[in-house]
């Protein structure tokens, strides 16, 4: 699979996305806990705009909590910008290869993906993910030690039932989508109550 590729067009298909929703909808919550649709926009434009020495300011600033640091900076960026820009700085760094910090070739191909579910399922809309893109972002979740998976999960064997992968070892077997799957890695259980076992 060409990483960049499939990238690209998750950022452009995330960009119209939003460019379709109504102003009472920027303001939903998402699947992520305390942020809006619009912050989940405005975190989505960060990757290709983060420097080191702004993540180590960001970090020190939130005592060294990433998650906090992380929350902190979309929602400045959220209130900084118009829908309009923040659309437009996914659009324009659609097929830029550029990452945060530490983050590998995979992550911000991850980070689209799922903030896409986290914006569109609580609006009540639906996102297909691309299967060969989702089996690779499952892949590297539950691979790495970043997203905590291997934790959240263990015990459990994952079985997509759209696409040939499995991962994990246990007597509970967990089966769904690979995007479902995917969620439910990175810790959207409440978005997939039925993967539940």
């Amino acid at each position: 699979m060409d990483i960049l590729a499939a990238l690209k067009a998750e950022r452009l298909s995330i960009a119209d996305f939003l460019d379709g929703l109504d102003d009472h909808e920027w303001d939903v919550a998402s699947l992520c806990d305390g942020w809006t649709v619009r912050d989940v926009a405005a975190h989505l434009t960060m990757s290709t705009r983060t420097t080191l020495g702004g993540t180590i300011k960001g970090v020190i600033r939130a005592r060294g909590d990433w998650n906090r640091m992380t929350a902190d900076e979309a929602r400045r960026l959220a209130a900084r910008h118009t829908r309009a820009e923040l659309i437009a700085q996914i659009r324009e760094t659609a097929g830029s290869d550029r990452r945060a910090p530490g983050a590998g070739p995979l992550d911000p191909l991850v980070d689209f993906l799922v903030h896409g579910q986290d914006i569109a399922r609580p609006l009540g809309r639906s996102r297909t993910m691309p299967i060969e893109p989702a089996v690779a972002a499952l892949g590297h979740v539950h691979g790495s030690a970043f997203y905590g998976a291997r934790k959240r999960l263990r015990g459990l064997k994952l079985i997509a039932t759209d696409a040939d992968w499995q991962a994990g070892e246990g007597p509970d077997e967990v089966r769904g989508s690979a995007a479902d799957l995917l969620l439910l890695a990175t810790g959207r259980a409440s978005a997939v109550p039925h993967l539940i076992p």
